[in-house]
C-alpha cells in the first residue's frame, strides 16, 4: 500500500490534532469519521474534506476501505470500540489511556493478539523532539541506569468539566488524564521497569471551582458546573523491580502560585530535565557539567509531537514499523494507575 486509508472515531477537541497531522501526511487519506452527533460528525468532515459520515462505527467498521481508525471518545469506550476495530481489520491509534480497567486492558490485549492486527496507544510526549534527543542520550549510556524519576504537572484551575469530571466515562481526574502522561514518560525514558509496588494518595477538597470569576480555563463542550466525580489532585510513588522509584503528582485545581510543570530523570552517569525544557547535566573531568541541547524545540511541543505520532502510526501501517507504544504498554500503564487508585482508596501500598 502506498497510501492508508483513514477514519476517525470521535470528534472532540482531541479529534482535531488527530485530522490536522494526518492531513499533514502525504501517506494518509481521511476517509470517514464517525460520531454520535451527526451535525458535529458532518461539521468537522466538510472542514476536513472528508467524504464519509458516521453515527455509529461499526457501521464504519464495516466499510472494507477504511483500514486503519484513530479513537478519539470517551476514556470508557475505548476497549469495545478498539477490540471492534481490531476485530473488523482494522489497524488502530487509541488515544491515552488504553481504557479505565486492568480486565479491559487484557480484552484488547487479547484482541490484538488473536487478529494480528496492530494497536498503538496515544502516549504522544514519546514522540516529541526532544525526547528523541534525550532517548540518544540514554541509548548510548550517557545517562547510565536511571534509578529515579519525578514529575509534576500541576494545574491551579484547570478541570475541564464535562466528561473529563465525570468519573463513570474518564475512569478518573488528573492521575488518568494528564498523570498517564507523565507516569508513561518517566518509565519509558526508565527502559520500561516492571512495576513492584504503588503507594498512592488522591484528594477531593476543592471540586471543579466553578465558583472562581475573572480567570479563564479551557471547558470541554459537555461542560457542566454542577458534575464533578473526580479528584482534584493525587500523588504517588512507583516503585521497581530493578529497585528504581518514580515520585509523580497531579492536580486539575490546586490552591497554587501558578501552573507548573516538572520532569526530570536521574541515572549514576547523568540526569536530565524534560520539563519545562530539555537540559541535561553529566560529569566530566570531575566537574559537574550542563548540557543545554541545542534544537529547536527544547520543550514539549505539542502540535509537532502529534505530528510525530501520526506519521509513525502510518509509517507503522504502511511500512511495518513496530510502534513505540504498542498494546503490551498500554496494559502496563493501566495497572499502574489502577493500583494509585486502589492505593488512595483502600490506605495501603498495593503489591504486585
Amino acid at each position: 500500500m502506498s497510501q492508508l486509508n483513514i477514519g476517525l472515531v470521535g470528534t472532540g477537541s482531541i479529534s482535531e490534532s488527530h485530522l490536522q497531522a494526518y492531513r499533514a501526511n502525504p501517506r494518509a487519506k481521511l476517509l470517514a469519521i464517525c460520531d454520535v452527533n451527526e451535525e458535529r460528525a458532518r461539521s468537522m468532515a466538510s472542514k476536513y474534506d472528508i467524504p464519509h459520515v458516521y453515527t455509529d462505527y461499526r457501521e464504519m467498521f464495516a466499510n472494507p476501505e477504511v483500514q486503519a481508525v484513530s479513537i478519539c471518545t470517551w476514556n470508557n469506550t475505548h476497549a469495545p470500540i478498539s477490540i471492534a476495530a481490531l476485530e473488523a481489520g482494522k489497524q488502530v491509534l487509541c488515544e491515552k489511556p488504553l481504557c479505565i480497567t486492568v480486565d479491559e486492558a487484557l480484552q484488547v490485549q487479547q484482541a490484538v493478539e488473536r487478529t494480528g492486527n496492530l494497536l498503538q496507544v496515544g502516549y504522544v510526549r514519546r514522540h516529541a523532539s526532544n525526547i528523541a534527543v534525550l532517548k540518544k542520550f540514554i541509548d548510548a549510556g550517557d545517562l547510565g541506569e536511571i534509578y529515579y524519576a519525578k514529575a509534576s504537572l500541576l494545574r491551579r484551575l484547570g478541570n475541564p468539566g464535562g466528561w473529563f469530571a465525570d468519573k463513570s466515562r474518564s475512569g478518573g481526574g488528573p492521575l488518568i488524564d494528564i498523570g498517564v502522561h507523565a507516569i508513561d514518560l518517566c518509565w519509558y525514558l526508565m527502559g520500561r521497569p516492571k512495576v513492584k509496588a504503588v503507594s498512592g494518595n488522591t484528594y477531593a477538597k476543592l471540586g471543579n471551582r466553578s465558583n472562581i470569576e475573572n480567570y479563564s480555563f479551557y471547558q470541554a463542550a459537555d461542560y457542566d458546573a454542577s458534575l464533578n466525580t473526580v479528584e482534584d489532585m493525587a500523588n504517588a510513588l512507583i516503585r521497581f523491580e530493578n529497585d528504581a522509584s518514580l515520585l509523580v503528582d497531579v492536580s486539575f485545581s490546586l490552591h497554587a502560585k501558578q501552573n507548573s510543570a516538572l520532569i526530570n530523570i536521574y541515572g549514576d552517569k547523568g540526569g536530565a530535565e524534560i520539563e519545562p525544557t530539555l537540559s541535561i547535566v553529566t560529569e566530566r573531568h570531575n566537574t559537574i557539567v550542563n548540557i543545554e541541547p541545542q534544537i529547536s524545540t527544547p520543550g514539549f511541543d505539542f502540535s509537532g509531537a502529534f505530528q510525530n505520532e501520526i506519521d509513525h502510526f502510518v509509517a507503522s501501517c504502511l511500512d511495518g514499523i513496530p510502534p513505540i507504544s504498542p498494546v503490551e504498554d498500554g496494559v502496563e500503564m493501566i495497572k499502574i494507575l489502577n493500583a494509585i487508585y486502589d492505593s488512595a482508596a483502600e490506605g495501603r501500598e498495593i503489591h504486585f
